[in-house]
């Protein structure tokens, strides 16, 4: 298994920060198997601010790679992602093209 962290901003704006939460108490089932079937076997998004950090598990088979071949040969993702995209702002650090940036490991104990 292998950790990865990423980050990526929200408007400054409470309403849409509240919507984009209620959003991921109700999770697509189709979102959530996806992310299974990816080879993500835990995820967690964590909050503060207009930030939001993603912490994902993965096993041994994963790509970022595989998984974005994956979500662009889905319409349900590609639905989710478009509806999320209002409320998603790449972080100045990211690369042309890229949402969630990965942010490097400068420590582990």
């Amino acid at each position: 298994m292998k950790n990865y962290a990423l980050a990526v901003d929200m408007p400054d704006d409470k309403q849409l920060i509240e919507k984009y939460i209620e959003y991921h108490r109700n999770v697509w089932p189709e979102i959530l198997k996806s992310i299974r079937d990816s080879g993500i076997i835990n995820m967690k998004i964590y909050h503060i601010g207009n930030r939001l950090h993603m912490h994902i598990t993965v096993n041994e088979n994963f790509s970022f790679e595989q998984k974005n071949q994956m979500d662009l040969a889905n319409p349900v993702v590609q639905k989710w992602e478009k509806l999320m995209s209002q409320f998603q702002i790449p972080i100045p650090w990211a690369k042309p093209g890229q949402k969630w940036t990965p942010l490097k490991l400068i420590f582990d104990y």
